[in-house]
């Protein structure tokens, strides 16, 4: 794996270099690219992977990396040590970023641009064209349940609970968890995890639907994510990103509109290259081989 501090993003040859517009140190994460399979890893566990200043930044510049260069097909966001995250750490709450004087109507402008900011951090999961898998172990908590929200499928070990943390220490969840968690269990039990806090474990997040399986242990569930991902990696690309698209669209649209949108997008997408190597490669009895999606220029931003 990566040693903390570099920007190296290993791939099956361990060799390949981070692009140069990148950022040159990642202090929050290690990446592998392998098989068409982007495995990013939250790597404190001695701090219980908290989200520190520096995890909003890098984190969508990693993600909007990945996207850009269009050699992985799935992103697998895992993490190290007894919890996946325990959330924001509390150096981001205490975040100015050198303005803390100054007229009220600007401060609270300022403070508005500052939560829009962390959102986007998220957002960055939802928007990356390949689908973004959790594997959660351990508590997942406050701003870790505003990630895992953004992802598009979760995956849990037994020991696993989530919480929003956030009505415990007074103050409202701002960073997406309120926004999609209600699209994904039912509003009642939503309401009753943001009004509590209390502690969802594992079996109950699956029985909701929150999760998509829940796995023995850690080594398990690594090992349960990664035979998803590859599965996932082993069908066109484009026909994925073009799922994962509609599906989010149809989320926040009326079906009229969904389908409006699906048949804009196949006039411009959907083409037969795909799926002539799909029946080639099951007549032949062999893998498919299709092609990986193609880099774009300004996908890798050094903020956002």
């Amino acid at each position: 794996m990566t040693p903390v501090g570099t920007a190296r993003i290993e791939t099956a040859s361990m060799v390949q270099i981070a692009s140069p517009t990148m950022s040159d140190t990642y202090t929050c994460f290690d990446t592998v690219v392998s098989d068409g399979v982007a495995t990013i890893t939250l790597n404190r566990p001695d701090s219980l992977n908290t989200m520190t200043p520096a995890f909003w930044g890098e984190l969508p510049r990693l993600v909007r990396q990945i996207d850009a260069t269009g050699e992985a097909r799935v992103v697998v966001l895992a993490s190290t040590g007894r919890h996946f995250s325990a959330g924001m750490d509390l150096a981001v709450f205490g975040q100015g970023n050198g303005v803390d004087t100054g007229e009220k109507g600007r401060l609270r402008a300022n403070l508005r641009s500052n939560v829009l900011h962390l959102q986007e951090t998220f957002t960055a999961l939802e928007k990356a064209r390949m689908p973004v898998l959790a594997a959660i172990q351990g508590g997942c908590i406050g701003g870790a349940v505003d990630m895992v929200t953004a992802c598009d499928m979760r995956y849990a070990t037994e020991d696993a609970f989530f919480c929003i943390q956030e009505i415990n220490i007074g103050m409202t969840a701002d960073v997406g968890t309120l926004q999609r968690l209600p699209k994904l269990i039912p509003e009642g039990v939503c309401r009753e995890l943001a009004y509590t806090g209390r502690r969802m474990p594992a079996v109950e997040a699956k029985a909701v639907g929150l999760v998509n399986e829940v796995f023995a242990d850690h080594e398990a569930l690594l090992d349960g994510v990664q035979d998803v991902a590859t599965e996932i990696a082993a069908r066109s690309p484009l026909a994925v990103w073009g799922s994962k698209e509609m599906i989010t669209y149809a989320r926040d649209h009326s079906t009229a509109d969904s389908l409006d949108h699906i048949a804009t997008w196949q006039a411009g997408m959907f083409q037969p290259t795909d799926m002539l190597e799909a029946f080639g490669a099951k007549a032949e009895d062999r893998p498919t081989r299709f092609d990986d999606l193609l880099p774009f220029e300004g996908g890798i931003s050094d903020g956002v």
